[in-house]
Protein backbone atom coordinates (compact mmCIF):
# COMPACT_ATOMS: atom_id res chain seq x y z
CA UNK A 1 0.00 0.00 0.00
CA UNK A 2 2.79 2.26 0.81
CA UNK A 3 4.46 1.47 -2.26
CA UNK A 4 1.71 2.23 -4.26
CA UNK A 5 1.29 5.76 -2.67
CA UNK A 6 4.58 6.69 -3.13
CA UNK A 7 4.44 5.65 -7.03
CA UNK A 8 1.35 8.07 -7.13
CA UNK A 9 2.45 10.83 -5.93
CA UNK A 10 6.19 10.56 -7.52
CA UNK A 11 4.10 10.37 -11.14
CA UNK A 12 2.47 13.47 -10.17
CA UNK A 13 5.50 15.29 -9.61
CA UNK A 14 7.30 13.72 -12.39
CA UNK A 15 3.77 14.35 -14.71
CA UNK A 16 3.65 18.15 -13.34
CA UNK A 17 7.77 18.86 -14.48
CA UNK A 18 7.06 17.12 -17.77
CA UNK A 19 3.80 19.32 -18.41
CA UNK A 20 5.45 22.53 -17.03
CA UNK A 21 5.48 25.13 -19.71
CA UNK A 22 9.04 26.14 -19.19
CA UNK A 23 11.82 24.34 -20.42
CA UNK A 24 14.43 25.19 -18.09
CA UNK A 25 13.30 24.38 -14.10
CA UNK A 26 14.28 22.88 -11.28
CA UNK A 27 12.71 20.79 -8.62
CA UNK A 28 11.53 21.85 -5.55
CA UNK A 29 12.98 20.26 -2.16
CA UNK A 30 9.70 18.60 -1.70
CA UNK A 31 9.81 17.15 -5.21
CA UNK A 32 13.69 16.00 -4.63
CA UNK A 33 12.49 14.34 -1.55
CA UNK A 34 10.18 12.35 -2.81
CA UNK A 35 12.20 11.30 -5.96
CA UNK A 36 15.40 10.19 -3.08
CA UNK A 37 12.63 8.40 -1.01
CA UNK A 38 11.42 6.07 -3.95
CA UNK A 39 14.67 5.46 -4.99
CA UNK A 40 15.47 4.37 -1.60
CA UNK A 41 12.55 2.24 -0.89
CA UNK A 42 13.36 0.78 -4.42
CA UNK A 43 17.07 0.32 -3.35
CA UNK A 44 16.11 -1.59 -0.27
CA UNK A 45 12.74 -3.58 -1.17
CA UNK A 46 14.60 -5.17 -3.93
CA UNK A 47 17.92 -6.13 -3.06
CA UNK A 48 17.17 -9.57 -2.28
CA UNK A 49 16.60 -9.92 -6.12
CA UNK A 50 19.94 -8.61 -6.69
CA UNK A 51 22.83 -11.26 -7.60
CA UNK A 52 25.69 -10.76 -4.07
CA UNK A 53 29.16 -10.60 -5.40
CA UNK A 54 31.62 -12.26 -3.00
CA UNK A 55 33.76 -10.66 -1.46
CA UNK A 56 36.26 -13.03 -1.88
CA UNK A 57 35.86 -13.25 -5.67
CA UNK A 58 39.05 -11.89 -5.63
CA UNK A 59 41.28 -12.86 -2.95
CA UNK A 60 44.16 -15.48 -3.10
CA UNK A 61 46.93 -17.14 -1.34
CA UNK A 62 50.90 -17.54 -2.18
CA UNK A 63 53.29 -19.87 -0.97
CA UNK A 64 56.82 -20.89 -1.77
CA UNK A 65 57.17 -24.15 -3.47
CA UNK A 66 60.17 -25.22 -2.62
CA UNK A 67 63.16 -27.00 -4.82
CA UNK A 68 61.53 -25.74 -7.83
CA UNK A 69 62.29 -22.98 -10.52
CA UNK A 70 58.47 -23.22 -11.53
CA UNK A 71 54.86 -23.15 -10.22
CA UNK A 72 52.42 -25.64 -10.03
CA UNK A 73 49.76 -25.23 -13.15
CA UNK A 74 46.90 -22.94 -12.93
CA UNK A 75 49.19 -20.36 -10.46
CA UNK A 76 50.71 -17.09 -11.15
CA UNK A 77 54.67 -16.95 -10.93
CA UNK A 78 55.31 -13.70 -8.67
CA UNK A 79 59.13 -14.34 -9.30
CA UNK A 80 61.87 -17.36 -9.17
CA UNK A 81 64.96 -17.63 -6.90
CA UNK A 82 67.37 -19.79 -4.41
CA UNK A 83 66.82 -20.57 -1.27
CA UNK A 84 68.70 -18.97 1.70
CA UNK A 85 69.03 -18.15 5.10
CA UNK A 86 71.62 -17.91 8.02
CA UNK A 87 74.76 -20.12 8.53
CA UNK A 88 74.32 -23.55 9.53
CA UNK A 89 76.58 -23.01 12.70
CA UNK A 90 75.11 -19.56 13.48
CA UNK A 91 73.92 -19.52 16.53
CA UNK A 92 71.86 -16.11 16.54
CA UNK A 93 69.99 -14.22 13.33
CA UNK A 94 67.33 -15.48 12.09
CA UNK A 95 65.91 -19.79 11.65
CA UNK A 96 63.88 -19.38 8.74
CA UNK A 97 64.79 -20.32 5.22
CA UNK A 98 64.23 -17.58 2.85
CA UNK A 99 62.89 -17.40 -1.07
CA UNK A 100 65.67 -14.88 -2.45
CA UNK A 101 64.70 -13.42 -5.81
CA UNK A 102 66.49 -13.94 -8.89
CA UNK A 103 66.68 -10.05 -9.18
CA UNK A 104 67.82 -8.44 -5.99
CA UNK A 105 67.77 -4.59 -5.71
CA UNK A 106 71.61 -4.78 -4.36
CA UNK A 107 72.38 -2.56 -0.92
CA UNK A 108 75.64 -1.07 -1.19
CA UNK A 109 78.76 -2.66 0.27
CA UNK A 110 79.12 -2.70 4.27
CA UNK A 111 82.69 -3.78 6.41
CA UNK A 112 80.75 -4.99 9.67
CA UNK A 113 80.51 -8.58 10.56
CA UNK A 114 77.20 -10.00 10.90
CA UNK A 115 76.69 -11.73 7.62
CA UNK A 116 73.20 -13.75 7.62
CA UNK A 117 72.39 -14.19 4.47
CA UNK A 118 73.70 -16.99 2.51
CA UNK A 119 73.01 -19.57 -0.17
CA UNK A 120 71.00 -23.15 0.65
CA UNK A 121 72.41 -25.99 -0.51
CA UNK A 122 71.47 -29.88 -0.33
CA UNK A 123 72.98 -32.03 1.95
CA UNK A 124 72.43 -35.33 0.93
CA UNK A 125 74.55 -38.04 -0.47
CA UNK A 126 73.65 -41.55 -1.59
CA UNK A 127 72.61 -42.92 1.62
CA UNK A 128 70.88 -40.07 3.23
CA UNK A 129 68.06 -38.74 0.43
CA UNK A 130 64.79 -38.71 -0.21
CA UNK A 131 63.35 -42.17 -1.88
CA UNK A 132 64.06 -41.30 -5.87
CA UNK A 133 66.10 -38.46 -5.56
CA UNK A 134 70.34 -38.97 -6.83
CA UNK A 135 73.07 -38.74 -4.99
CA UNK A 136 74.55 -35.91 -7.78
CA UNK A 137 71.98 -33.53 -5.69
CA UNK A 138 74.25 -33.53 -3.17
CA UNK A 139 75.69 -30.03 -2.39
CA UNK A 140 74.08 -28.23 -4.83
CA UNK A 141 72.05 -25.38 -4.52
CA UNK A 142 68.39 -25.12 -3.97
CA UNK A 143 65.95 -23.20 -6.15
CA UNK A 144 62.56 -22.03 -5.11
CA UNK A 145 59.67 -20.28 -6.29
CA UNK A 146 56.89 -18.03 -5.10
CA UNK A 147 53.41 -19.00 -6.48
CA UNK A 148 50.67 -17.02 -6.09
CA UNK A 149 46.80 -19.20 -6.69
CA UNK A 150 43.87 -16.66 -7.24
CA UNK A 151 40.86 -17.61 -5.69
CA UNK A 152 41.91 -19.50 -2.74
CA UNK A 153 41.44 -17.99 1.15
CA UNK A 154 43.65 -20.27 2.97
CA UNK A 155 47.38 -22.41 2.92
CA UNK A 156 48.20 -25.12 5.06
CA UNK A 157 51.61 -27.46 4.90
CA UNK A 158 50.32 -30.57 6.16
CA UNK A 159 53.49 -32.82 8.12
CA UNK A 160 53.03 -36.69 7.57
CA UNK A 161 51.09 -36.22 4.51
CA UNK A 162 51.15 -36.54 0.66
CA UNK A 163 47.35 -35.90 0.26
CA UNK A 164 45.29 -33.38 1.61
CA UNK A 165 42.11 -33.38 3.73
CA UNK A 166 38.64 -33.07 2.26
CA UNK A 167 38.01 -29.98 0.82
CA UNK A 168 41.45 -28.75 0.32
CA UNK A 169 43.66 -28.80 -2.97
CA UNK A 170 47.18 -30.04 -3.30
CA UNK A 171 49.39 -27.41 -4.67
CA UNK A 172 51.70 -29.64 -4.44
CA UNK A 173 53.82 -32.53 -2.41
CA UNK A 174 57.50 -33.82 -1.56
CA UNK A 175 59.35 -34.46 1.75
CA UNK A 176 59.92 -32.06 4.72
CA UNK A 177 63.32 -31.30 5.23
CA UNK A 178 65.43 -28.72 7.66
CA UNK A 179 69.12 -28.39 8.74
CA UNK A 180 70.62 -30.90 10.98
CA UNK A 181 69.60 -31.29 14.58
CA UNK A 182 73.88 -30.67 15.48
CA UNK A 183 73.55 -27.21 14.19
CA UNK A 184 71.64 -24.36 14.90
CA UNK A 185 67.68 -23.91 14.03
CA UNK A 186 65.81 -23.85 10.96
CA UNK A 187 62.21 -23.96 10.06
CA UNK A 188 60.28 -27.01 8.26
CA UNK A 189 59.85 -27.22 4.72
CA UNK A 190 58.22 -29.20 2.29
CA UNK A 191 60.50 -29.82 -0.41
CA UNK A 192 59.13 -30.63 -3.89
CA UNK A 193 59.21 -34.66 -4.43
CA UNK A 194 60.73 -33.71 -7.60
CA UNK A 195 63.00 -31.45 -6.88
CA UNK A 196 65.79 -30.31 -9.14
CA UNK A 197 68.96 -28.30 -8.23
CA UNK A 198 69.34 -24.13 -9.07
CA UNK A 199 72.42 -25.03 -11.43
CA UNK A 200 74.76 -27.06 -12.25
CA UNK A 201 77.56 -25.96 -10.14
CA UNK A 202 78.57 -27.96 -7.03
CA UNK A 203 80.73 -25.45 -4.79
CA UNK A 204 79.79 -27.65 -1.07
CA UNK A 205 80.49 -24.05 0.58
CA UNK A 206 77.53 -24.56 2.87
CA UNK A 207 75.28 -22.14 4.47
CA UNK A 208 71.57 -22.42 4.87
CA UNK A 209 71.25 -26.27 4.48
CA UNK A 210 68.80 -28.79 3.17
CA UNK A 211 68.66 -32.09 4.85
CA UNK A 212 66.10 -34.91 5.16
CA UNK A 213 64.33 -35.97 8.09
CA UNK A 214 63.16 -39.00 9.64
CA UNK A 215 60.51 -39.93 12.04
CA UNK A 216 61.91 -41.53 16.15
CA UNK A 217 59.25 -43.77 17.66
CA UNK A 218 58.67 -43.09 21.30
CA UNK A 219 57.06 -39.66 22.15
CA UNK A 220 55.70 -39.62 18.54
CA UNK A 221 53.58 -42.65 18.83
CA UNK A 222 53.97 -45.38 16.31
CA UNK A 223 51.74 -46.86 14.81
CA UNK A 224 50.26 -44.55 13.12
CA UNK A 225 53.76 -43.44 12.28
CA UNK A 226 56.84 -45.74 11.60
CA UNK A 227 60.15 -45.60 12.69
CA UNK A 228 63.00 -44.15 10.94
CA UNK A 229 61.12 -43.31 8.12
CA UNK A 230 60.75 -40.30 5.88
CA UNK A 231 58.73 -37.47 6.86
CA UNK A 232 56.30 -36.56 3.91
CA UNK A 233 54.76 -33.77 3.43
CA UNK A 234 52.25 -31.52 1.20
CA UNK A 235 51.01 -28.15 0.40
CA UNK A 236 46.80 -27.11 0.49
CA UNK A 237 44.80 -24.59 -0.55
CA UNK A 238 41.01 -23.86 0.14
CA UNK A 239 38.82 -22.60 -2.15
CA UNK A 240 37.19 -19.30 -1.36
CA UNK A 241 33.82 -21.05 -2.17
Amino acid sequence: MYLLFVTFVLAIVLLGVHNHECKDYNLSASDQSLIDMMKHYLHTSRREECPTQSKTSNTGVTYVRWGKKNCPKGTDTVYTGQAGGNYQTHKGGGVNYLCLPNDPENGQHQSYDNAQVYGGEYEVSSTSKPSGWSGSMSSKEVPCSVCYRKHRSAVLMIPGRKTCYKGWNSEYNGYLMSDHNVYSNKDYVCVDKNAEPLDNKNGDENGALFYTLRTKCGSLRCPPYTNEADVLCVVCTKSNV
